[in-house]
């Protein structure tokens, strides 16, 4: 018979061994990707070091992937050739719905979990969405839009049509400026996965004067702002307003000496991180059928959409921002 002494041995022992024993399941085999739209621009160097974050936490292998600039065949043929090594699970932001969902379709049928984070594909199996409420996120800057114009002027957007997210931004300040009939959107311009056009056509719209003044500009996608803004110092233009997005360290020094009154701020460290460890949950976790319509049941295992949250940055709180960003960089 085991005496009290040894019976407390043995239950101390145990209670030690539990964290242990939980972490077992992980193992630097189980590979997880990422497939990025751009990964040479700061927002996608982001999102990978979340994804990093959390499989180092978890002790298993990631890699962030994608072409550097904007491509969505590319995009797709990277998806594609990820797929075919039949990993534990796959992050994916879309460029283009159309091209990627029946992709994600084979995924999912072949049994790889799929997330989509950043910019969605709501017509795919996709399991579900991480990242930000991008029609909010329009709403955002059409409300700042509207109050540092008073209500009126002329606004131009600068956008990779047919980009999910992209297009939910655009719609989002159409639903302000539903609400303010002096503010007529003057054109969208394409730029045609080239943020560096933005300069020219900026200039363009910078020279007109009169009843076709331009008073606002707004850039939808993460690096146009720092070209349009560029424009704005060429011409010293002081009297016009410009929204950007994203917190990259470029927009953010702008903000600071006021070209860009403000930038629309999204997490996507936080869609990296929440990413892996929503895919590790999945593989660990198996449901029975990943082909199922988790949108209509109402006992799923999934939610629809995770909402990572936005932020509008301007003068006022950008040094707080400013000061997180170094912290983190440490």
């Amino acid at each position: 018979m085991m005496n009290s002494s040894r019976r407390i041995c043995v239950v101390l022992l145990g209670a030690a061994l539990l964290p242990l024993a939980g972490c077992s399941r992980h193992t630097k085999k189980e590979q997880f990707y990422m497939i990025a739209t751009n990964t040479a621009v700061p927002y996608w160097k982001m999102a990978a070091a979340g994804f990093a974050a959390a499989a180092a936490q978890y002790g298993v292998s990631v890699d962030t992937r994608g072409p550097a600039g904007v491509n969505p065949q590319g995009e797709v043929d990277e998806f594609k050739a990820m797929v075919a090594r039949k990993p534990a699970g796959i992050l994916v932001s879309v460029a283009d719905s159309k091209l990627m969902a029946p992709e994600i379709d084979a995924a999912i049928a072949a049994g790889i979990p799929v997330i989509t984070i950043d910019s969605d594909s709501p017509e795919s199996k996709r399991l579900y969405f991480i990242g930000t409420n991008n029609r909010e996120a329009g709403r955002l800057g059409g409300r700042r839009l509207a109050a540092q114009l008073n209500g009126k002027g002329n606004v131009v957007f600068f956008t990779n049509p047919g980009q999910p997210n992209l297009e939910e931004r655009l719609k989002g300040y159409q639903d302000i400026f539903a609400t303010s009939p002096g503010i007529k959107v003057v054109e969208v311009f394409d730029i045609k996965a080239d943020p560096g056009t933005a300069l020219d056509k900026a200039a363009e719209y910078l020279a007109r004067t009169g009843p076709a003044k331009i008073d606002g500009f707004v850039c939808l996608d993460s690096r146009s702002g720092s070209n349009v803004a560029e424009a704005f110092k060429r011409r010293n233009a002081t009297d016009r307003t410009l929204i950007a997005m994203d917190a990259d360290s470029d927009t953010l020094a702008l903000v600071g000496d006021g070209t860009i009154d403000s930038t629309i701020s999204q997490k996507p460290y936080t869609m990296g991180f929440l990413g892996l460890k929503a895919l590790d949950e999945i593989y660990h976790y198996p449901v029975k059928s990943l082909g199922s319509d988790f949108a209509l049941d109402p006992y799923s295992p999934f939610p629809a959409f995770i909402d990572t949250g936005v932020a509008l940055i301007d003068r006022t709180n950008l040094d707080a921002v400013m000061k997180k960003q170094a912290a983190a960089n440490q």
